[in-house]
């Protein structure tokens, strides 16, 4: 452009620092977008798109928005997964002449959302940062709105696959490295709807990681995070601190330690197992209504909410962890009063972790610390509360969680009870705290009182009774007389604006005092102000009393909500132990129940153990509840894992380390693999992954491809289950199969169950229970009627099986399928020129005892059948 302008220059100069951002620049009280950003802006937000020097040969395209009103821009434009840099005026314009000095203070990008307007309650805002290398993968999580942050290191990528699952994560960013991109594909169904984003290379150089990760906390060994010697991990966690440092402008104040965990800490859940769970969405819409968490989630505070999902996500395979969270459960459950109290002062308790991120970032209002200020001081009355309850977990979390008088005492002093959403337009300090500030209001109030008094004395003075002293922006304090009384203006008064209808005057006397409200204004509100972030700072200190207070809450909510629906649905605790024993009577599906409103849930039983149960083959038709009750089983033993009481009569649960699931089939375009691929593909990872400790649930398999090789891949399957011993995982083992049935006549540990049903009429009933033994009937033409196909299609359905039921053969030796009801059997099929008469060779055969037959007369036998064929 041969005629930038110096504000244009800055703006190019500041945009070729952030090229990959949508820069918000900022002019006065507006942020301003130019030529690509605007056009791209405006696309979105559904703002006017204009241009500066319009008309001309060189326009710029530009859009705007008020900068008080910024953030659901900023978030919509996140949400399209853009990157926002908010570039501010870092120079009172007010006391620089020329071009005011202009910065961008912070890049706001999905993983980096830091308003908790603009995120969803229940539900964290993870950063992940993945790094790889020929022997492990790194994974770093980070939540700049909470400040947690977390690493770990896996060695396969399938674990990978089951934490992004997991943890669903808003952004994901990895390697700006093209030459090691492959590791990534794998995971591209499920990266492929996220936004991913990359960091130079040297930003996970080992040893610049390790000094970004010491300098930020201040200490001298990875040993304080429990990494050392983990180098993907480390490099991870120093890729995620880096690209929040650079978003940020250096500024990480509120992170939490970096803490180390473990996957093997954890039942590991592949995306698989979570989506055909349903744990935390259906698997026809990802809705929550309907899911394990949808029944579960009774949550009264929001990080409550979230940490459920994470217990959903990430059961414990720690048998004493899992008793500790079931103490507490079971106490709150026998108390109702107790859990209703503790429910009802929770209830009250405002997003603390989100709270305290806002405080730390000097981003909260007067309104949020009020709200602070009202959650800590329902603490000491929960407390009193808690000290009721005798478990170790809930001892824990009372010694955890801290009312923090000082934040308490402080924000009553400072803050008005409902102070404006404004920082910069006062009214947010409370009268008496300072001695400065209430003179500056004594002076503003008295002023505005000697103005009405002068108004008066003029009208009086002069006999204008229209007479008005009032007050703008632009010419600040005057007198306004309507021309019909001009006559009557003194000589003192200096004309200052002329209207149509009146003129505008100022006196010595009115400009004296309005200097001296104006400037007690202007005062007031940048002392409020500095009182205000004050008061906020004081508070941020105390961000890491108030992080453990936050979390201490979040797990007091879960437990209570986990005792209360295990109240309201007839919940029982389940014996958790290390042995491999899964016996649970009555058990229900927990979702399942609270929707079947037409009938009562049946309820059924399991025995499964690696002694003589190991492998479940259920057979029956379909609808009659197989699925129901294999899933039921699993979700069980995952509610058992997380602490929750089940929904049985008696449960006895060794702890499992591991669930999988192969149900139904479908392609996955996204990663090229037919159903029949797919269906392969999760078993494969099913037989190469499960262990003794594991769960699996199989709902059909083979059912892609031809019937004789679906029968025998389903039937290897279940015998290397069954024979190999590393595997050797406790199975149910859905099938239409029911050859498979015949297994346990020469597998030990093979037991046939079916889902029981009762015919009627031609109509079958299902009775929901499932009972020792094999199906004797698919009953899949009356399914099929149940589902609405039309009754000539039912009655031709059943004339073609009886046909096959009876074996009958065409010309050309195959099955029989077109006959009609009434049609004259067929001609046995002509096999070959010459007629063989097999009745002679089986009358033969049937006078012959084998059994006494010398090795020559078995020869002599065989050559004379050979004649008579």
């Amino acid at each position: 452009m041969s005629k930038t302008t110096p504000m244009m220059r800055q703006y190019l100069e500041i945009k070729s620092r952030y090229p990959d951002a949508i820069l918000f620049f900022r002019l006065g009280d507006f942020y301003e977008m130019f030529m690509e950003d605007a056009v791209t802006a405006s696309r979105i937000l559904d703002i006017t798109l204009t241009a500066r020097n319009k008309g001309a040969d060189e326009e710029i395209p530009l859009c705007g928005i008020p900068f008080h009103s910024c953030q659901p821009y900023i978030a919509k434009l996140v949400e399209h997964g853009h990157k926002v840099a908010i570039c501010e005026q870092v120079e009172d314009p007010k006391t620089v002449k020329g071009l005011v000095k202009r910065d961008v203070v912070q890049v706001v990008t999905p993983g980096l959302v830091v308003d908790s307007e603009n995120l969803k309650p229940d539900r964290n805002n993870f950063l992940m940062a993945l790094v790889a290398d020929s022997n492990s993968y790194g994974i770093a999580l980070l939540d700049v709105s909470t400040g947690e942050f977390r690493v770990t290191q896996v060695s396969e990528i399938e674990t990978v696959r089951s934490e992004l699952a997991s943890i669903d994560p808003t952004e994901i960013i990895v390697i700006d490295d093209s030459s090691d991109g492959e590791w990534l594909v794998p995971l591209s169904d499920l990266t492929g709807q996220k936004v991913v984003n990359t960091v130079p290379a040297w930003s996970a150089d080992i040893d610049y990681a390790t000094e970004q990760l010491l300098d930020t906390y201040n200490c001298s060994g990875l040993e304080v995070f429990g990494c050392q010697g983990m180098k993907t991990a480390t490099q991870a966690a120093g890729a995620a601190l880096h690209y929040l440092k650079e978003a940020r402008k250096g500024s990480v104040p509120h992170l939490q330690t970096l803490v180390t965990y473990h996957v093997s800490d954890y039942m590991v859940l592949d995306d698989a197992t979570r989506r055909n769970l349903e744990l935390t969405g259906t698997m026809y819409d990802r809705s929550r209504k309907g899911s394990l968490l949808g029944v579960l989630d009774r949550t009264v505070t929001a990080m409550g909410g979230r940490l459920l999902r994470q217990w959903i996500n990430h059961p414990l395979v720690d048998a004493t962890r899992i008793r500790q969270r079931q103490e507490t459960v079971a106490e709150l459950a026998g108390s109702a009063l107790l859990r209703q109290d503790l429910r009802s002062l929770l209830d009250g308790v405002y997003d603390l972790e989100r709270l305290n991120g806002k405080i730390a970032m000097a981003s909260a209002n007067g309104k949020d610390l009020v709200a602070l200020r009202d959650s800590l001081e329902r603490l000491p009355e929960l407390l009193n509360l808690m000290s009721a309850l005798l478990g170790a977990l809930a001892v824990d979390l009372s010694a955890r969680i801290d009312p923090i008088p000082e934040i308490t005492e402080l924000v009553a002093a400072a803050l008005v009870d409902d102070p404006p959403f404004v920082l910069r337009e006062g009214g947010i300090i409370r009268d008496g705290y300072s001695e400065e500030l209430d003179e500056l209001r004594t002076i503003s109030r008295e002023g505005k009182g000697w103005i009405a008094r002068l108004e008066a004395e003029q009208r009086k003075q002069t006999g204008i009774s229209s007479l008005k002293v009032r007050y703008n922006k632009v010419f600040g304090y005057y007198i306004e007389v309507t021309k019909t009384h001009l006559d009557r203006v003194p000589e003192e008064y200096v004309r200052k604006q002329t209207l149509a209808n009146a003129e505008r005057y100022i006196t010595p006397e009115l400009k004296e005092y309005e200097d001296k409200i104006l400037g007690a204004e202007d005062r007031l509100v940048e002392l409020e102000y500095e009182l205000f972030q004050q008061v906020r700072k004081t508070v941020a200190q105390q961000g890491e009393r108030l992080q453990q207070t936050a979390i201490a809450l979040a797990t007091l909510d879960v437990l209570a909500e986990l005792a209360d629906i295990a109240h309201e649905q007839n919940y029982i605790a389940p014996e958790i132990d290390d042995g491999h024993d899964l016996v649970i009577r009555d058990g229900r599906h927990p979702v399942v129940e609270t929707m079947t409103l037409d009938e009562r849930f049946v309820p059924n039983d399991v025995e499964m153990d690696l002694e003589q149960n190991q492998i479940l083959i259920i057979t029956g038709p379909n609808m009659a509840g197989k699925s129901t009750y294999m899933r039921q089983v699993a979700l069980i033993v995952l509610m058992a894992q997380i602490g929750s009481m089940v929904p049985a009569a008696e449960a006895r649960i060794g702890v499992v380390d591991r669930i999988f699931t192969r149900v139904g089939a479908s392609d996955n375009l996204a990663r090229g693999q037919s159903t029949f691929m797919v269906e392969m593909t999760e078993t494969a990872n099913i037989l190469n992954h499960a262990t003794p400790r594991s769960l699996i649930v199989l709902d059909e398999i083979g059912r892609g491809t031809s019937t004789f090789d679906g029968v025998s891949i389903a039937w290897s399957v279940a015998e290397y289950l069954h024979d190999n011993k590393k595997v050797a995982a406790k199975t149910l083992f859905a099938t239409h199969y029911h050859e498979l049935t015949d297994l346990s006549l020469t597998r030990e540990r093979v037991q046939n169950y079916n889902i029981a049903v009762k015919e009627w009429n031609d109509q079958i009933i299902f009775l929901r229970r499932i009972v020792k033994g094999g199906a004797s009937h698919s009953y899949g033409i009356q399914v099929a009627r149940l589902a609405g196909l039309p009754q000539d299609v039912i009655d031709r359905a059943k004339e073609i099986l009886r046909n096959l039921e009876s074996g009958e053969y065409g010309a050309e030796g195959q099955p029989r399928l077109a006959r009609r009801q009434g049609e004259p059997p067929p001609q046995k099929a002509q096999m070959g020129l010459f007629s063989t008469d097999t009745d002679a060779v089986r009358e033969k055969l049937d006078q012959t005892d084998i059994s006494v037959l010398t090795p020559l007369e078995a020869l002599n036998l065989i050559d004379e059948l050979k004649r008579l064929l």
